[in-house]
């Protein structure tokens, strides 16, 4: 059986440790030379960075997360072990973890290092479909001649060279489709490397729960527990035409999946479907006056997603979430493409207004949607002739702020507050 040395990258056949180099993180799979499709996973990825850039961290269990109203938004193995997990509310991580080092999150140095471990991808192979932040899939078929080796070396020796040039350790699942290659990283992190093979796909999967599937979430699992599918083995026998009659339009890829059938290929031009920001207070707030300021912080932070991305909103999306955790999203289209932030806070503030009847909310958020190309956006025309100035003082303000800190410039909306 083909086995590699994920320490100094030998292939070889036997043994329970490494001919080369006498190491024992050794990968062994009848298919590992074959296949080409993996998944990359960045492990514990905010807390990581962090850890990387505070060694004296190492040691001790890290939340990255907001106060104690907020959530979790990434935790080291070390909180993991304790039961902390990612979006469980602060309040309740702290508990399970008193000793906790709490961080608040950093979204610009961990784009950073996001950037990084894609260019490393990138070096790999053109077909590379980001998934977030800290995930991605690559297809490195037809790559063995131009790397001179099989992608699962390849793939090794990436994960080496992103824990040496980043500082961050990731996780590798490697097999003959995408659903297999993310089902197959679950199974060893974290700094792991785990293969399904396509032939041993449906008795591998035969045993899991259903929920194992990407996309099916606790309400999809209740009911085709309901129905006598507690394990995907139970829906691997299905045929279309009886997976139809008895889990509707979406049991014949449903039964598909549970075999371990994924047709998607690796689009590195996958469209982006939405683009938002949002924050949690640290108390409950009621009133549009207090409401004003963080909705404009929030429409300044999609102003500049937006062009990160090369995209305009074509409406805005306000999101709220009273104290009982009741959802509210209001919709309202923009006259033109926009991306600039008083453009949004001035079509998401009417939406706040009407809204803010005495509730008392956790939850704000802005989104863009619809969203489209951004070489249309903030163009002007005889309702807002204005918007090409805006723009240019908006892009003077971020200059500034870019030298001279986040404080350098600030709207009197905020002043004021």
């Amino acid at each position: 059986m083909p086995a590699l040395c994920r320490d100094c990258l030998h292939l070889f056949q036997e043994g329970p440790t490494c001919r080369a180099c006498g190491g024992r993180r050794i990968v062994r799979h009848g298919e590992l030379t074959e296949l080409a499709i993996a998944h990359i996973d960045c492990d514990a990825f905010f807390a990581s960075v962090e850890k990387r850039d505070r060694p004296e961290l190492r040691a001790q269990p890290v939340i990255v997360g907001g106060g104690k109203r907020g959530v979790v938004s990434a935790c080291c193995y070390l909180a993991r072990i304790r039961g902390v997990r990612s979006a469980m509310p602060m309040f309740k991580a702290l508990s399970l973890c008193p000793d906790a080092v709490v961080i608040r999150p950093e979204m610009a140095k961990y784009a950073a290092a996001s950037r990084a471990i894609r260019a490393l991808m990138e070096d790999l192979t053109p077909l590379v479909q980001p998934l977030s932040i800290d995930e991605a899939v690559l297809d490195l078929s037809g790559t063995a001649a131009l790397h001179r080796a099989p992608p699962a070396a390849v793939l090794a020796r990436f994960a080496l060279r992103v824990e040496r040039e980043v500082g961050v350790t990731v996780s590798v699942g490697l097999a003959p489709n995408r659903l297999l290659a993310k089902l197959a990283v679950e199974r060893d992190k974290p700094r792991g490397f785990a293969v399904i093979g396509a032939a041993e796909a449906a008795s591998v999967l035969a045993g899991e729960p259903v929920s194992v599937l990407p996309g099916v979430g606790p309400v999809l699992a209740r009911r085709l527990n309901g129905l006598g599918f507690v394990t995907l083995g139970q829906l691997q026998g299905l045929s279309p035409r009886e997976a139809a009659a008895r889990l509707g339009e979406e049991g014949p890829g449903l039964a598909a999946r549970a075999r371990g059938e994924d047709g998607r290929p690796v689009d590195p031009n996958r469209e982006t479907k939405s683009i938002s920001a949002e924050t949690t207070f640290e108390a409950d707030l009621r009133g549009v006056a207090e409401l004003e300021a963080p909705l404009w912080r929030l429409c300044e932070k999609l102003a500049r997603r937006l062009k990160e991305k090369g995209f305009a909103a074509g409406g805005v999306v306000l999101k709220l979430k009273t104290a009982s955790f009741a959802l509210r999203t209001r919709h309202a289209r923009l006259p033109a493409p926009s991306r600039l932030p008083d453009t949004l806070f001035a079509a998401a503030r009417p939406l706040l207004a009407r809204e803010a009847d005495g509730t008392a909310f956790r939850l704000i958020g802005i989104g863009a949607q619809p969203l489209l190309p951004g070489a249309g956006a903030d163009l002007g025309d005889l309702v807002d002739a204005e918007a090409p100035r805006r723009a240019a003082r908006w892009e003077a303000m971020e200059k500034l702020r870019a030298r001279f800190g986040e404080a350098a410039v600030t709207r009197g909306l905020l002043a004021k507050r």
